[in-house]
């Protein structure tokens, strides 16, 4: 495991994800009250033993660096890492990377000096626990070139994603990257033979989880070439010439890829029974160490919500929400449906006094404010009697200046200040 390089990709602008990476790259959009993103597939590295970790990025990548520089920090007797690689000009590349495989081809001279055996190949915006010992071990089996992770999806799931055709032995033959919704597909569906699960539908397809395994003489090979991106070009370019294998996983996984899947992925959280349990003390979840005192709250009714620490509730009535760190929600107030992704700081008693005389609210959620079906980013200050998400239920997407609306959900950016009384 020790020569295993993983690689997280940290994709370019996250377009689908914006406004919450107006300010940030998509691996550290805040998540689940306390977490980042990029948590999750580091998370799963170090659980396996896996401590030389890659993330590549180009774009707003200052947030996310100094999330990793304060958070993965490994003793020098392991030679663990977890290091950002963003794009760079050199005398053989000046421009930005134009696609996954070719943001690894770009890194390679960093890369070879680990003297890697394997690569590990990881995208930095999914949500999944996954034992990727297990993945390595049976790569390693199998006597495969490459394996690709993949996981069994409905018809209109299959319609944006990768999907593959596998023999009995688990050997890919043909892999198809987004037949859309209309194509014909149906030999595709998963064979009987590699059914983990008796009960499982007999109109399951078999996606790539983008998460892939490379011998690193592959890899070479793979990349010596001008193909840019893995699922289009590479993948089924090695079908084709090595032995291409697949790894089926029946856990959870969710693409956090659009404003909608990130909305309801966090908000399953506070279920009863939620898809993916931060709960697991054999596989937890890591993230940022910030000595916080314990969430209080005063006078105050949550029902199926979740408060991370630094939390001051006073006289609120919150349901199915996230209250992130250092969130202060103010009497009268009252949340449903929320993702609040809390505060960097607690402002001073000198900082609101200037706030007040200035006629500005406190970072937070004031006073009889109330909220419904929103996403709250960082830093902002809602306003006293403040209404969103109330008033109005007909939702035209577009950018409305101090608010957004993606995928009929309000998103309030980092930093926004609503007046008191605003009314969206």
């Amino acid at each position: 495991m020790s020569e295993v390089l993983s690689i997280v990709l940290g994709g370019g602008k996250g377009t689908r994800l914006f406004p919450l990476t107006q300010a940030r790259a998509k691996p550290a959009v805040p998540f689940g009250g306390k977490y980042r993103l990029v948590d999750i597939p580091i998370s799963n590295c170090i659980n396996a033993g896996l401590r030389r970790i890659y993330i590549l990025t180009q774009f707003n990548s200052a947030s996310l660096h100094l999330h990793l520089a304060q958070t993965y920090v490994f003793d020098t007797f392991t030679k663990g890492f977890a290091e950002i690689l963003a794009a760079e000009q050199t005398f053989e590349h000046s421009g930005w990377y134009e696609g996954t495989a070719d943001a690894v081809r770009k890194n390679f001279p960093h890369f070879r000096t680990q003297n890697p055996s394997h690569y590990l190949i990881l995208s930095g915006d999914q949500l999944y626990r996954m034992n990727l010992k297990d993945l390595l071990e049976q790569h390693n089996k199998s006597g495969a070139a490459i394996t690709i992770a993949c996981t069994p999806v409905l018809r209109e799931d299959a319609s944006q994603l990768g999907i593959l055709k596998a023999s009995k032995n688990n050997e890919i033959t043909e892999f198809m990257e987004k037949p859309g919704p209309t194509k014909d597909i149906s030999d595709f569906k998963v064979p009987a033979e590699l059914k983990k699960d008796k009960n499982q539908r007999d109109d399951m397809y078999l996606a790539s989880m983008g998460i892939y395994v490379f011998n690193a003489a592959a890899m070479e090979e793979c990349l010596s070439n001008e193909y840019t991106d893995f699922g289009k070009e590479i993948i089924p370019a090695a079908i084709s010439q090595l032995k291409v294998n697949s790894y089926i996983f029946n856990g959870y996984w969710e693409d956090i890829g659009t404003i909608k899947n990130f909305y309801e992925a966090n908000l399953n959280l506070t279920t009863l029974t939620p898809h993916f349990d931060f709960y697991d003390e054999a596989m937890p979840i890591y993230t940022h160490i910030r000595n916080l005192p314990p969430s209080k709250m005063n006078f105050s009714s949550m029902n199926q919500s979740i408060a991370s620490e630094g939390c001051i509730i006073t006289n609120a009535n919150i349901t199915d929400s996230i209250v992130g760190v250092r969130t202060i929600i103010e009497t009268g107030a009252s949340l449903n449906g929320v993702i609040c992704m809390g505060a960097d700081f607690y402002e001073s008693e000198e900082q609101k006094a200037r706030n007040a005389e200035n006629r500005l609210p406190n970072i937070g959620i004031g006073k009889g404010a109330i909220i419904k079906g929103a996403i709250i980013d960082k830093n902002a200050c809602i306003g006293e009697g403040c209404r969103i998400g109330i008033d109005d239920l007909n939702r035209s997407d577009g950018n409305y200046g101090h608010y957004y609306i993606v995928d009929g959900i309000i998103v309030i950016p980092k930093n926004a200040i609503l007046y008191p009384g605003t009314v969206i």
